[in-house]
Order: structure tokens, then C-alpha cells, then sequence
């Protein structure tokens, strides 16, 4: 029900469905306000909102509240695929209509949405008489929390994109803009990630410190200066503060995809998919992306890991360097790169059709270093090309500091860059093509509208071992880098002590990325010998780890030091646990009271006592048992070690 108001002052909460989280909106002397409160503690203090226009005056002062309404809503969404099959999306909300008291009397509506777990909120402005196109000079959003919280953050701006190793800090001493999610714990004991859902035609947030210790949006800007061009009507971003009373709680955090819109067509089609690759023998030399005499992508490696993949249960294979484009320094010669041309040893043709008479997927490559115009032009060429040889997944890559587009240089996490991404999703979409980005925009939770978005990278992976890779950064990233959705983060490197690339891991903790890491696209990254000759007891977990999920628990952990996560299968009765630590070893109780009556055979794949992630890598204990949910298991991990459980439903 609508409440209409002429006011320039007006104060009104907002509670969760429980009661205990409380949005506090205010009007003060013409300008806007909230705060976030908790169990009475308070969270964010009062928050200043609005804009910066280029040619306009600040959109955000001499306001006056003209109406308010307040609703409740209560759905249970169920997931295509994911972490978890269902998703609450209980909340309370709050819109409030504001106009300017003076000329030229410009409308927007902040929408406010308080659910038990999170606090969003977005602004939404109508064309206007004389208001319909706008450049935004700045966001002034602003997130007051304590600056005596502790943050964990990676910087924004930098060549490597996501590409970095967490850090902890303090809120006080971010010297820098960080991108989100922010992960926060506060004074106060609670856990807060400050992030963004249903990201489009606009710059990707980031957060800076303000000179008064406040934090403030910093949107990724354009070439030209701008934030974004817009045309209105427009809604921004959702500005969303997830709220936790623990770290582990946070991990389950599911409030950015239920502020995305349900799917706009049939995604039936959609399957995640797991999958082997013509990659991994690239980084450690044995192949090469280029052309020549140790070319890895050739019509004889392809069938031959075609046989491997069928052989080894996985229904798929990715496919790089197949395309012109790969010659010198490809780096720099990204602009020439063809998606439709194939080397003279590579006939994608004769490789799909047999790929297809063995049910195996192809993951097609679509390496763009960045040259988003060169890409374009061919983009739908490039799609209609794989989906006619019967190719329903691609992986695309944008390695390279800047996106260039027709001789400027922009930020991958620009509005243009958005823009472009959204542009292969849904042009994907429309081939029935699946993706699993690279070098990508950050996950906003738009896989709930696009499904067939199925994986991004978007921090560093296993292609930064052999020395960039600490143990820790894999416990840092359920509670950071996750929290924005899956990753794609090519684990099941078995061959650990190559020299090329050296792992910082155990082989046990191999295994337990397939868990503790989720990814629709989930890669089995080694070469095939590695699991049919030298490990293929352990493959044997690979193998049967799912890429679909029921539920997840999360079980333990703490931020940067492990994280222990169990996960029951989509089709089945069946759960899987996984566990990884940092650089100090640890022993782990697993209470198995989650699991359903019954008993379940219980497959454990674990560290050795003198394991260790420097010098004795390959020392895994694994054991069988029989339990039920009475029991629990206890299990030591190694210093930069994991392990992985498999439980198979027997009664």
C-alpha cells in the first residue's frame, strides 16, 4: 500500500521476515540516507547515497520523499544447477519515491530489499520530460562500516585483473580500490561481504577508503572518464551487504542470485559438464599453443584424448590453441586471431564427428587477448561454426591488462566490458551454447536469468602454481572470490613435482578442490597418463564427484586458514567432503550428522602423518569404511595438504 508524503525530512525502518535485521532509511535536510543494524548492533552507520552527473547538478540533494511503500515477499527458488538445488527469497521491502523540491524536480526510486541474511538495495530513475540520457560522473553509495573491521582484498586496476593473493587488513588501511566481493568481519563479531547483483550495462563496483575512513563505490571507469552512458529508464546494479554471524555461514550466502530475474526462456538444455584438456601439457612444455613440430592441438592428440576421456568416464575435452592466431607473440598479435580457421594439422570438422560417435563434449577456445572488436566481428561466425559441428560448450579467454576496442583501451570491468560480456552469454544462448569464462567479469548472480553461463575464472588458479601460489589463497576463497559464484580453477593437477611447475599441494588436496571449489565446468586439468597409469585409484574420486549439487554444508573453517565443506549430490543420495588447510598442518573432527539415515560406504582419500606440500607430496592414506550418521570421522591434514571423502548411499 502506498503512503504519500511532501516531505524534505522522514525517517522509516525496514525488519527481515525474522526480525532481526533492520534497514534504516532517512531523509535529512534534503538528502538520503540508511544504516544497517543487526540484532541491535549496528553494522553500517549512516550511509550517504546519490550520483554525480556530467552536466547536471548531484542527483541525491534537495530531496523530498513524495511516497513510500512497503512489501513482503516469500518464494522458494529452485536453482537449474549449482551449490544448492533450492534458494530462499524471503524478504521485506522498502521502496521509497523521491523528487527534487526544485527545478528541474528529477525522480528516482530507491528499492530496499532486507532479508535475514543480507541487505540490498538499488536506485531506479524514469525518463523524464528532461532527463533521458545521462553520463554518470560518479556514484556516491556509500558502505560506513567500523574502520576498525578487519578486510580481506585483492586490488582493483591492477594488469592481472582478479588476478592477486588475498590480504588481510584493516578497514583503515585500504590504501587502495578493492574489488568485491569485500569480505569484512566487524568489531562487533559479524561477518559482512559488501558485492553487487545483476550487474549490466554498467561498471563493475569497486570500493575505495575516503579521507573521513568512509567506504565509498568507486565504479570502474570508461576511457573517457565517464562511470557509464546510460539511457533511461534505468535501474543500477544491486548494491548488496551480505550479513553473517559467522565466516562459515557466509559461504552459503545465496541473496545475489535471488536478486536476479528467474530465466527469460527454455535453458533445458543446460548440463554442467566435466572435463579433460589439451592444456595443462602446454604449461609445463611438453606441447605448444603455436603451430610446429610439439603442436598440442592436432586431429591425432584430439581423437587420442577423446579415447582417453572415454576410458576415463569424463564426457568432456577441451581443445586449445586449434585456431590461426597463436604464432609469435600472441600477446601482441591477439588483433589478427580467427575463430573460424584451423591450423593445417587440426581438422575440427573430422574431430567432432568423432567426438559426437563417442559422446564425448567438446569444450570449444575462443582466446580473444582482450581485442573485443576483432571478436565481435567473427562472434557470431565463430558461435554458428561450433554449434554446427554439434560443439555446445566454449571457453572464452581476455588475457591482456586492457580490452582494446578500435584503438582505445578500456578495463575489462568497465560498462563496455559488461556490455561485452553479457553480449557472447546471450548470443550463446541463443546457439544453445554453454560458457566458462576466462580473464571474465565478476559473477553478479546473473546465472540465475543466463544458465547457460556456467563457469568463470576470475581469481588466480592452478595455472599460477610453480611458485605464485600460496596454500593459503585456496582457503581464502570460499569466504572471498566464491561468494560471487563458481570457479573454474582447472584442479586435478597430479603430477606435482614437475619442474616447470611445481605444486604447492598434497595429492590428497588435488582431490579435495573438487569439493571445496565449485565450478559447473568443473576441469580434470592433468594429462590423461597421469590417471590411468600413475594414479588411477585416486582419479577414481574425480571420476565420481558430481558438478551438480543438492545442498551444501559448510562444516569448519576459519578465513585464509581452511575451510572443510560436505555436499550432497543432485542425482543421487550420495555426499562428498572436502577439506584444505594453509601452510600448518591440522586434525579435523567430522561430525556425520547431516547425512540421511542409512549406512554409506565410505570412501576416504587423506594425507599421510608425513605429508607435506614441499617434500613429501604424494604420501595419501586411503581407506573404506562403512558408517552412518551416528558416526564421524577424524582425520589429520598436512601443512598445505586436504583430503576428499566420498559417501555412497548402501541402504
Amino acid at each position: 500500500m502506498f503512503k504519500w508524503f511532501t516531505k524534505e525530512s522522514a525517517e522509516k525502518d525496514i525488519f527481515s521476515p525474522n526480525g532481526r535485521v533492520k534497514c534504516h532509511f532517512s531523509l535529512k535536510s534534503g538528502r538520503i540516507f540508511y544504516s544497517v543494524i543487526k540484532n541491535d548492533k549496528l553494522l553500517v552507520s549512516s550511509s550517504a547515497l546519490g550520483f554525480l552527473i556530467f552536466g547536471e547538478e548531484p542527483l541525491g540533494d534537495n530531496l523530498k520523499l513524495i511516497r513510500e511503500r512497503q512489501t513482503r515477499h516469500t518464494e522458494t527458488i529452485e536453482m537449474p544447477w549449482g551449490e544448492d538445488r533450492f534458494i530462499n527469497n524471503n524478504y521485506s521491502e522498502g521502496c521509497f519515491y523521491l523528487s527534487e523540491h526544485k527545478e528541474p524536480h528529477r525522480l528516482f526510486t530507491l528499492r530496499f530489499r532486507v532479508f535475514d541474511n543480507a541487505v540490498a538495495f538499488r536506485y531506479e530513475i524514469p525518463p523524464q520530460p528532461k532527463f533521458q540520457q545521462i553520463s554518470i560522473k560518479e556514484e556516491l553509495t556509500e558502505f560506513n562500516v567500523d574502520p576498525n573491521s578487519t578486510a580481506w582484498k585483492i586490488p582493483a586496476y591492477q594488469p592481472d585483473r582478479y588476478e592477486y593473493s588475498y590480504e588481510k587488513t584493516s578497514v583503515r588501511n585500504l590504501e587502495h580500490s578493492v574489488h568485491t566481493p569485500l569480505t569484512i568481519k566487524t568489531p562487533n563479531g559479524y561477518y559482512l561481504a559488501i558485492h553487487e547483483a545483476a550487474l549490466y550495462n554498467y561498471g563493475s563496483m569497486t570500493i575505495k577508503l575516503d579521507s573521513k575512513y568512509s567506504l565509498t563505490t568507486d565504479i570502474t571507469p570508461l576511457s573517457d572518464g565517464s562511470r557509464a552512458h546510460v539511457t533511461l529508464p534505468f535501474n543500477t546494479p544491486w548494491r548488496l551487504i551480505m550479513i553473517a554471524d559467522s565466516c562459515l555461514e557466509l559461504t552459503t550466502n545465496r541473496t545475489m542470485f535471488a536478486l536476479n530475474e528467474p530465466p527469460r526462456e527454455d535453458f533445458s538444455w543446460v548440463a554442467t559438464l566435466k572435463f579433460i584438456g589439451i592444456w595443462w601439457a602446454m604449461y609445463v612444455g611438453e606441447w605448444t599453443w603455436a603451430p610446429g613440430e610439439r603442436h598440442g592441438a592436432t586431429t591425432e592428440h584430439a581423437k587420442s584424448y577423446i579415447d582417453a576421456a572415454v576410458r576415463l568416464g569424463i564426457r568432456g575435452l577441451l581443445i586449445e590453441g586449434w585456431n590461426e592466431g597463436w604464432e609469435g607473440d600472441w600477446l601482441e598479435n591477439g588483433i589478427h586471431n580467427k575463430f573460424t580457421v584451423a591450423t593445417p594439422d587440426f581438422n575440427l570438422e573430422e574431430v567432432a564427428s568423432y567426438a559426437n560417435r563417442n559422446h564425448i563434449e567438446l569444450v570449444g577456445h575462443h582466446e580473444t587477448v582482450g581485442f573485443i572488436d576483432n571478436y565481435e566481428k567473427q562472434l557470431e561466425a565463430a558461435y554458428d561454426y561450433y554449434a554446427a559441428n554439434h560443439i555446445h560448450y566454449i571457453k572464452t579467454g581476455y588475457a591482456g591488462s586492457m580490452m582494446s576496442i578500435n584503438g582505445r583501451r578500456e578495463y575489462h570491468h568497465s560498462q563496455l566490458g559488461v556490455n561485452h560480456y553479457q553480449k557472447t552469454v546471450e548470443l550463446a544462448a541463443k546457439k544453445k551454447i554453454c560458457l566458462d569464462i576466462h580473464e571474465p567479469i565478476k559473477g553478479t548472480g546473473i546465472e540465475r536469468t543466463w544458465p547457460n553461463l556456467l563457469s568463470r575464472e576470475g581469481a588466480r588458479g592452478q595455472e599460477y602454481e610453480g611458485g605464485a601460489l600460496s596454500p593459503s589463497h585456496a582457503c581464502y576463497l570460499p569466504y572471498t572470490r566464491l561468494l560471487s559464484g563458481g570457479m573454474d580453477y582447472t584442479s586435478g593437477i597430479f603430477d606435482l613435482e614437475n619442474s616447470v611447475k611445481r605444486m604447492s599441494t598434497t595429492l590428497a588436496r588435488q582431490l579435495a578442490y573438487f569439493v571445496t571449489i565449485y565450478s559447473g565446468m568443473q576441469m580434470a586439468a592433468d594429462r590423461p597418463i597421469f590417471y590411468e597409469e600413475k594414479f588411477p585409484e585416486e582419479f577414481e574420486f574425480i571420476r565420481q564427484v558430481p558438478t551438480n549439487f543438492e545442498k551444501t554444508i559448510p562444516l569448519a573453517g576459519e578465513i585464509g586458514e581452511y575451510y572443510v565443506v560436505a555436499r550432497k549430490d543432485r542425482d543421487s543420495d550420495n555426499w562428498f567432503i572436502g577439506g584444505v588447510t594453509d601452510e600448518e598442518g591440522r586434525h579435523i573432527h567430522i561430525n556425520l550428522e547431516f547425512l540421511d539415515a542409512g549406512t554409506y560406504e565410505v570412501n576416504i582419500y587423506a594425507d599421510a602423518d608425513n605429508a607435506h606440500y614441499r617434500d613429501n607430496q604424494f604420501a595419501i592414506i586411503k581407506q573404506t569404511k562403512h558408517l552412518s550418521r551416528s558416526e564421524s570421522i577424524d582425520l589429520h591434514i598436512a601443512p598445505g595438504g586436504g583430503f576428499a571423502i566420498s559417501l555412497q548411499k548402501q541402504s
